[in-house]
């Protein structure tokens, strides 16, 4: 039985699978172990509670999932597993026939990870809680997360998807699109940079939709402009983007910022129109091209990388 960390510090670690959102929550996590007296060490060392953060973007990694949970149990058959995360969200009941599982957490259950975990080291019983996130309509705050493993930082602005691709389970695992607070996005890049850290690297779910839930208007070039000013910044990286973000306006702004990394991931998915209307992905690969061709008139050196999903099923 693990005890309670303020009596004598016990051991977590953690497993992040999938995409840089989850590695923002993960520090969040690591960061609320941390204040609460607990020491962190690596993903294969014996320890008393192992905490892995889910993905579910693929079938592969729902068993990539399934199979760190169990490997997680045997290096230390006494020690408590807490599943959380997207592949949680949306495949409870696979989850919950997975016996090696001590504690199920939703996405939204991560800001209250350590109090939820203690409270089954007092009961001794199996705990589960996953809070429906479709109803969900703010953004959930984790506070302002400044423990990182590297020297730069991911920096979560909004979580959700409105867009529903055919093929994307993702909606569903983080609800509809809320955006952060852009005073608590500048607060907590400005401790950041306090720590030395010169990178940030902007991340969420959709990013393309930050502020469309803002009852004024507000939107990512805005946000982006604010962090521009932060000292002690250097440089912002910014990462998977809508293709149909990159208007001629945005990136007229977006090249005033000296700061921002001339790379840009623009998720493709298929280079047939056919196909990208089945996806419902709402642009051509004309309209690409011509994206594409804006940011290389804008841009010198611009470095452009891509996701393409192979061989999506035609209808019968």
């Amino acid at each position: 039985m693990v005890e309670k960390a303020n009596s004598n510090p016990k051991k977590v670690a953690f497993i992040t699978l999938g995409c840089k959102v989850n590695q923002y929550e993960t520090n969040a996590m690591t960061q609320q172990y941390i204040e609460h007296g607990y020491k962190i060490v690596e993903a294969n060392e014996k320890a008393d509670i192992y905490i892995v953060n889910t993905c579910t973007v693929t079938n592969m990694s729902d068993r990539k999932s399934r199979q760190m949970l169990r490997k997680v149990k045997a290096l230390n058959p006494q020690s408590i597993v807490v599943a959380c995360g997207c592949y949680v969200q949306v495949g409870r009941e696979e989850i919950e026939n997975i016996k090696e599982i001590d504690v199920i957490l939703g996405n939204n259950e991560k800001k209250e990870i350590v109090e939820r975990v203690e409270k089954y080291i007092n009961e001794s019983k199996t705990h589960a809680q996953i809070e429906d996130v479709m109803h969900k309509k703010e953004y959930v705050e984790l506070g302002e997360i400044t423990y990182t493993q590297k020297t730069r930082a991911v920096i979560k602005v909004q979580d959700g998807c409105d867009r529903f691709c055919s093929y994307c389970i993702i909606p569903y695992a983080r609800g509809k699109v809320r955006s952060r607070k852009p005073e608590n996005v500048i607060a907590e890049i400005e401790k950041i940079a306090e720590q030395g850290i010169k990178e940030v690297v902007i991340t969420g779910i959709h990013v393309a939709s930050y502020g469309k839930d803002f009852s004024q208007e507000y939107k990512l070039i805005d946000l982006l402009e604010e962090i521009n000013k932060i000292q002690g910044i250097e440089r912002i990286r910014l990462g998977s983007l809508e293709p149909l973000l990159i208007t001629e306006e945005f990136v007229q702004r977006l090249k005033k910022l000296e700061k921002i990394c001339h790379h840009f991931h623009l998720s493709l998915q298929s280079g047939c129109d056919e196909t990208l209307k089945r996806m419902n992905r709402r642009y051509t690969t004309k309209d690409f091209q011509e994206i594409v061709q804006r940011l290389r008139n804008s841009y010198e050196d611009v470095m452009l990388t891509t996701d393409i999903i192979v061989g999506f099923p035609r209808r019968n």
